[in-house]
């Protein structure tokens, strides 16, 4: 069947593509902008990492619908960030890089030889959200303290973010909480304009340096997260919709495209999870048609990556306690849903529970850090003391 994208187009299809691409492009740079700050990175290093998860995130997200004619949409991983952010300081930039690239070999291992629905299953889901939840805790004690500093912008913000958590509403609720926190800041908080113009850096490839230490570390956790949290759930959500996508191929793009970023400093691009489940709703109009709303969002995404050069400065400029709370809104959701799958299942409390407190303890152990002791430690009680079962994704 022939294919007629621009006749495709319409009005729901297009709203909801510019509501999944606001959902990428409000609160997840705050997010990098705090993880390559404690990682000490340069102001170079941190447009090269800002770029290529959206020029390359945006690409795959017109390149995937248009091939399968499916609301496919493609971003980087917004968990993977928040869970980056707490690693940054552990290692060098070349281990970083490093670690993003081994991670993006090991998604486009699990798509060529099909084993991404086994590799799912063994590491229970409890324990995976669990790990999360653990690592991103203290960002949302940090949005409750910033949110108690700038009391009318985090305050209001958080009444709007709570306000379009009621109910079916168009707008996500992170994106109405970090448009009005950003809004009064404008209107209450004199901002300077020195040093918010920076000078076009061009991408040029990064060096990786690899190590076991990072590949423990970062890759292994790192891939795990995008396929549970991003792939597996734009997947499941175009199955529920009645599509029937190519899952291997899918996750094998993700890590071929993930690999490209990962040569220019980002950690990934990938199927995205809440944009793609967005996109294939039926808000987005006709079934046939919904895969231009992921071309939409794909295209907003992609002139984003191209001139976020210019928005980095402007974000460094703003006050701690607002980037804190942008963070906080970017992960609301997440913290939410992790701690909600983490303890669903009654017969998994004391894995869930401990794999939470270690990856929350931040430890580092024979130079292994908590994210790994978090997911081994956890695995082994939910299969081996507590007996569970696999759980069905």
């Amino acid at each position: 069947m022939e294919i007629h994208p621009f006749r495709d187009l319409n009005s729901r299809n297009i709203t909801v593509g510019i509501v999944a691409a606001l959902l990428a492009i409000t609160g997840p740079p705050a997010l990098i902008l705090e993880a390559a700050t404690k990682g000490n990175f340069t102001t170079e290093q941190t447009i090269f990492w800002m770029f290529s998860v959206y020029v390359f995130g945006g690409i795959l997200s017109i390149i995937m619908p248009l091939r399968y004619r499916m609301p496919i949409v493609g971003a980087h991983s917004i968990t993977g960030v928040a869970f980056l952010a707490t690693v940054t300081t552990q290692f060098t930039y070349p281990e970083l890089i490093g670690a993003y690239l081994l991670s993006a070999l090991l998604m486009l291992l699990v798509g060529v030889l099909g084993i991404f629905s086994k590799l799912m299953d063994y590491v229970p889901q409890e324990i995976i959200s669990a790990m999360l939840a653990g690592m991103i805790t203290k960002y949302i004690v940090n949005f409750v303290v910033s949110t108690t500093q700038l009391f009318i912008v985090g305050g209001i913000g958080l009444l709007a973010y709570l306000y379009f958590s009621k109910g079916k509403k168009r707008i996500p609720p992170m994106v109405a909480g970090v448009i009005t926190g950003t809004a009064l800041l404008l209107l209450t908080y004199p901002l300077s304009s020195k040093g918010m113009i920076a000078d076009f850096a061009f991408p040029q490839v990064q060096t990786p340096d690899f190590s076991y230490i990072s590949f423990l570390s970062v890759s292994i956790p790192l891939a795990l997260l995008i396929l549970s949290n991003d792939a597996a759930v734009g997947i499941g959500a175009l199955e529920q919709n009645d599509y029937h996508p190519p899952v291997n191929r899918l996750v094998s793009l993700s890590g071929v495209f993930s690999i490209i970023t990962s040569f220019f400093g980002g950690q990934s691009a990938n199927v995205a999870g809440m944009m793609t489940a967005i996109c294939a709703g039926e808000e987005a109009g006709p079934r046939e048609k919904r895969y231009m709303g992921a071309v939409v969002s794909g295209v907003i995404i992609l002139f984003f990556g191209l001139f976020s050069w210019m928005l980095i400065p402007w974000i460094q400029s703003l006050p701690p306690a607002f980037i804190s709370i942008l963070v906080g809104f970017a992960l609301l959701g997440v913290f939410g849903n992790s701690l909600q799958i983490s303890f669903s299942r009654p017969t998994m409390k004391l894995s869930a529970a401990l794999a939470f407190v270690i990856a929350l303890s931040n430890i580092t152990l024979f130079n292994i850090s908590a994210p790994v002791w978090s997911l081994l430690v956890g695995t082994l009680i939910a299969r081996y003391v507590e007996n569970e079962a696999v759980t069905s994704r």
